[in-house]
């Protein structure tokens, strides 16, 4: 099976009672369950209760233990309300009678009103930047490992700026830009391509804190976690292609970082806001 097919597949949450469903698990060399798959799983949960009309536009979440991916995850639906415009649901992801992640999601009925957006960055284009495997190559690195990583990982990566997963930046800055598309493309339907762009959300969006102190994720002894996670979607996602995660720092204080980042397309629309704080414990 491709990896969008697999991607897909453990999307399609399966009900498993009255608002309740079950999500299978990628993979997870590390021992824990990706975050953006949990957030993921969780807005499909939701959405399998509400009317195909009305499409997510926010959720927030908190990330409350960290995931087994061992065994499935529960999802727990909690019907809020269904107003005549906008509809709530709380989900929560359970696992070992415990949960991992707690979620509040809103959907909305499509309506005409005011509409702005801010411009989209002038930053190189995606085919004018290497690959992260020719990016590694050039660096020295050995690469046969992360050839049989990337053969299964279900979305390509493209930094404007030097990746930071094995060294830290050359230049200590709060912002980055970042190229994301899946490796092969989706099927159709609004609420699909928002629920693989929420899997997405989760790559990048705490980079930014890194690069400001010097630090990549591969620093020896350092401890990063997410603690929360919100997200916006402005306008309807289509993920047929590249989207550019415009992403910054404002503040890291007390353990904790905060990522934000607007998610473009490639004709310049804006998408998608989304915001994650972090606990980043580094070695003195």
């Amino acid at each position: 099976m491709n990896p969008i097919d697999r991607l897909v597949q453990i999307l399609d949450v399966q009900p498993d009672g009255e608002d309740r469903f079950l999500g299978e698990n990628f993979d997870a060399p590390n021992g824990r369950i990706f975050g953006g798959q949990v957030l993921a799983q969780a807005l499909a949960a939701a959405a399998k209760t509400v009317g195909e009309d009305r499409p997510p536009h926010s959720f927030h979440g908190y990330f409350l233990r960290p995931g087994d991916p061992s065994v499935p995850v529960g999802l727990a639906v909690e019907r809020l309300r269904d107003g005549r415009s906008f509809t709530a649901r709380r989900v929560q992801a359970v696992q070992h009678g415990k949960p991992i992640l707690s979620m509040i999601a809103s959907f909305q009925l499509p309506a005409e009103g005011l509409d702005h957006q801010t411009t989209m960055p002038e930053v190189p284009r995606p085919d004018e930047l290497p690959s992260l495997q020719q990016r590694l190559t050039d660096a020295g690195h050995e690469v046969s490992g992360v050839r049989q990583a990337l053969s299964s990982h279900p979305f390509e990566i493209r930094h404007v700026q030097d990746p930071l997963f094995l060294d830290p930046g050359p230049e200590k800055t709060t912002h980055q830009s970042v190229w994301i598309r899946p490796v092969s493309p989706l099927p159709p339907g609004n609420l699909l391509h928002a629920i693989v762009l929420a899997f997405a959300s989760d790559y990048t969006v705490l980079e930014p804190a890194l690069r400001a102190h010097g630090l990549a994720w591969a620093t020896a002894g350092m401890k990063v976690a997410s603690l929360d996670h919100a997200m916006w979607f402005h306008r309807p996602v289509r993920f047929d292609d590249w989207l550019l995660f415009v992403e910054e720092s404002p503040s890291a204080s007390g353990a904790r970082g905060l990522g934000l980042a607007r998610v473009y397309a490639l004709d310049g629309t804006l998408i998608a806001t989304l915001g994650q704080e972090g606990m980043f414990r580094v070695p003195s």
